[in-house]
């Protein structure tokens, strides 16, 4: 059979870029500002928690949580990612992207608010409540990543579908604005009446009433935009992909883009029968012809995104380091509790605005222009540069007076891997799978993202510990130390690039193209 040339999919492919592109944006886009929100917020208010809830051995330095529940209220968000991204990419493939696409906003809004309420009478019955509404809430983020991801890419045309799918992703920054945002206003609405408290010369007012609000008001803050676009996320129809190649309902696909493109499409009944009932086209997922047309690119996609969390994880290691070496943020028993998540925020923010935001919008502006591979390539390539520049030389850059050159490198570290895998990574999985396992191998490639993740938070954290004691963080077992941890991770980021070598190029292709499902020829279904 050659080229089943549905027209209601050469119309999606044709398109000129038009409202409903942006509007698909913003709707897909809420579940990655919730995810980014989630994530950056809750580094923030780690500390806050550990102040509030903890009372430390020496009456004159505040509490902070112990390593087993830091680790637990930090880590359990990423493990509902991983288990989200898994069973909800399996269940986009099975029921439709739509069908899912509501139960995992609402799982977020839900999860989001019952984590501001976190109940309980102490510390231990507060922060399990917190870290159980917390794997609900990764488990809605996580399932959001293939479907958002699989939706875009099946309504984009395949001109300019790179940058609109980068752009669902880059909501991320603006979640990691947000949450700064959001932290230094309602910090500063509750500081000004208690600054500047010192710990040593107020204890008792380190640590005010109000702090036990700031924390639970800044988690539930990420509900809103999710819960602002429920309904419009309801009211998009199914993509006419899974409609018609999936679902085998011509007429309805036809019925669905017509209204969104506004033309008069053919429903075309014949075209979708003989391409679904091709034998060649309906093996599975684990099956020798998947891993003999696929299996290289499935490797590629998740060895890449797992390589490249790990660092990208691994870099808000060197963050605690870096504030207060430059001065942005004194020591805690200076501060009241509330003063200290101001100025973590405020340094958090500077950081994002400088390094992390404008990544992801290079990455919008070139990938249809460069293409996803050599992106990808030059990220890891510049984040292995740019790592080995911190690490060889780490001692120089703790030096006063040379902390402006390390702020500089550890910000482009975080703008190569926005302008390179952490974006691509992403766009790549929704292009270059057949339609009917598209979403269940991003949610695949996607998980596999989130174990780097967990690698990169947890296993990093207690691999860069210092032998000394005196320098490592109570508590902590010693490791190799921040200088050999940053050797590995460059070393982590050329392995990336040699496994981008496996992932194909869909730079100007449609979807059944970058897929291998356009073109079939008799002997052979397609390579890479």
């Amino acid at each position: 059979m050659a080229r089943h040339g549905l027209q209601v999919l050469h119309a999606l492919d044709a398109a000129k870029t038009q409202w409903y592109h942006f509007t698909a944006i913003v709707i897909a886009g809420m579940g990655f500002f919730t995810d980014a929100y989630d994530l950056f917020s809750i580094s923030l208010v780690t500390r806050l928690l550990g102040r509030i809830y903890y009372t430390a051995p020496n009456p004159t330095k505040p509490g902070t949580l112990p390593i087993n529940v830091s680790a637990a209220v930090n880590g359990v968000a990423l493990c509902g990612t991983l288990a989200g991204q898994l069973f909800f990419g399996w269940l986009g493939d099975k029921m439709g992207r739509k069908k899912v696409y509501g139960i995992t906003l609402i799982m977020m809004v839900i999860s989001s608010l019952a984590s501001g309420l976190s109940f309980g009478h102490e510390a231990k019955g507060v922060l399990a409540t917190l870290c159980f509404f917390r794997f609900w809430l990764g488990f809605g983020v996580g399932g959001d990543y293939p479907l958002s991801a699989t939706i875009m890419s099946e309504y984009a045309n395949k001109k300019t579908r790179g940058a609109f799918i980068a752009a669902v992703f880059a909501m991320q920054g603006i979640g990691i604005l947000a949450s700064g945002i959001i932290s230094l206003v309602v910090s500063a609405g509750f500081e000004h009446k208690y600054h500047p408290p010192a710990f040593v010369d107020n204890p008792e007012r380190s640590v005010p009433v109000e702090a036990d609000y700031i924390w639970r008001i800044i988690l539930m803050f990420g509900a809103i935009p999710a819960a602002m676009t429920y309904y419009w996320r309801m009211q998009m129809p199914e993509t006419a992909r899974y409609t018609a190649l999936v679902a085998k309902d011509a007429r309805q696909a036809a019925k669905d883009m017509s209204k969104v493109l506004q033309v008069e499409l053919a429903e075309e009944e014949e075209k979708v029968e003989e391409f679904v009932q091709d034998e060649r086209r309906n093996f599975g997922l684990f099956s020798w012809e998947f891993a003999r047309i696929y299996g290289l690119r499935l490797l590629g996609t998740t060895s890449t995104w797992f390589l490249l969390d790990i660092a990208f994880y691994s870099q808000n290691l060197f963050q605690k380091d870096l504030f207060t070496s430059i001065g942005w943020i004194p020591p805690a028993a200076q501060m009241s509790a509330i003063r200290e998540l101001y100025k973590v925020a405020r340094a958090q923010t500077l950081i994002a605005l400088c390094g992390t935001v404008p990544g992801y919008w290079f990455a919008i502006a070139f990938i249809d222009i460069i293409g996803r591979f050599w992106i990808q390539l030059m990220g890891f390539f510049f984040m292995t540069v740019f790592m080995f520049a911190l690490a060889f030389p780490y001692h120089h850059w703790q030096k006063k007076g040379h902390h402006i050159g390390f702020i500089i490198m550890y910000s482009l570290t975080f703008f190569f891997a926005n302008f390179g895998p952490n974006t691509t990574t992403f766009v790549v999985p929704a292009e270059i799978f057949p339609a009917r396992l598209r979403s269940t191998c991003h949610g695949i490639s996607a998980a596999a993202g989130k174990a780097g993740a967990i690698v990169g938070a947890f296993g990093f954290l207690y691999l860069s510990q210092e032998k000394d004691p005196a320098l490592r963080d109570p508590g902590y077992p010693a490791g190799i130390g921040k200088k050999k941890s940053l050797i590995v991770l460059g070393v982590l980021s050329f392995i990336g690039m040699v496994f981008t070598l496996l992932v194909p190029e869909s730079k100007g292709m449609s979807l059944e193209e970058a897929a291998c499902e356009a073109d079939v020829e008799d002997d052979e279904l397609g390579g890479a």
